[in-house]
């Protein structure tokens, strides 16, 4: 991986932490995502003519499913999110979520396009596990208590599922068919917009409510997650998804230390661990 898509990465992987801890506290569903996607496209339509004067680039005819199939991946993903914030602690979810994709986008890789892992990316992904394990609550997350707490699990491991699949999928999209990092993901921000517009007018008191009280949470969310994975779209545009989606979830420790130590957590040494362990079956993933 050359500096500059590790710079990119390391810059992408503080700003995801950043509006994903912003997303937990506003304790939002349908209504703040949609907030957020108001703000995200804003950024997208001045960013978009901007990069749009400055290139003029010519996009490639045909390819709209492209743009919608990923569009609705992160449309699952952003609802689903935002319930596994309702019934997990921070420390939990986030780690779960970003540590399990690049097992997942890797798996994919070897799945669908004939990539082959060493031992060493093996033992990275028996890691992943391990951490992942421990950071749920070992065996204690089988006890008829903690009933709570899978729910929180399950929808962080769907999460995960869709980030293992839009991650494979939009590096084909900006490597492969050449489409911009920019107005590629503009494009998936407004099928996103589109599809839960209808909803979000069903829900017009809830989205008032949203606006009045978590307005500046949502504006953070929907200026920095764009940049965020802007950033990273533009380093898979030049680097192997084996490199990048591992080396992004450095923002894996970011987030446990931010449910640790500023939302106060429970369990904080043990997941702070488990996210360790993580982190380093992600380099070993990535080296391998």
């Amino acid at each position: 991986m050359t500096p500059l898509a590790l710079g990119l990465v390391l810059i992408a992987a503080f700003t995801h932490a950043t509006w994903n801890y912003a997303a937990k506290r506003s304790g939002g569903g349908l209504p703040f995502v949609w907030v957020s996607s108001v703000f995200a496209l804003a950024l997208y339509s001045v960013a978009g003519l901007v990069y749009w004067l400055w290139r003029q680039p010519v996009l490639p005819a045909g390819l709209w499913w492209v743009v919608v199939g990923s569009g609705i991946l992160k449309t699952i993903y952003s609802l689903l999110l935002q319930r596994a914030y309702r019934h997990g602690d921070f420390s939990l979810v986030y780690p779960l979520t970003r540590g399990t994709a690049p097992l997942l986008a890797t798996l994919g890789a070897i799945a669908f396009f004939g990539e082959r892992p060493s031992p060493l990316a093996l033992a990275g992904g028996g890691l992943i596990v391990a951490g992942v394990f421990f950071l749920s609550g070992g065996l204690r997350m089988f006890q008829a208590d903690r009933a709570h707490l899978r729910q929180g699990i399950l929808y962080g491991l769907a999460c995960a599922t869709c980030v293992g699949i839009y991650t494979v999928w939009d590096q084909r999209a900006v490597s492969h068919l050449q489409l911009p990092p920019i107005l590629y993901d503009g494009g998936t921000q407004l099928v996103l917009f589109s599809i839960l517009t209808p909803f979000a007018l069903h829900r017009r008191d809830e989205v008032a409510a949203t606006w009045r009280d978590h307005r500046g949470k949502a504006a953070l969310v929907g200026l920095l997650s764009p940049v965020a994975y802007v950033l990273v779209l533009y380093a898979m545009s030049f680097t192997p998804v084996s490199y990048v989606a591992p080396a992004r979830e450095i923002s894996i420790l970011i987030g446990a230390f931010f449910g640790a130590k500023l939302l106060r957590e429970a369990d904080a040494p043990r997941r702070l661990l488990a996210a360790a362990a993580m982190v380093a079956g992600i380099i070993a993933l990535a080296l391998g």
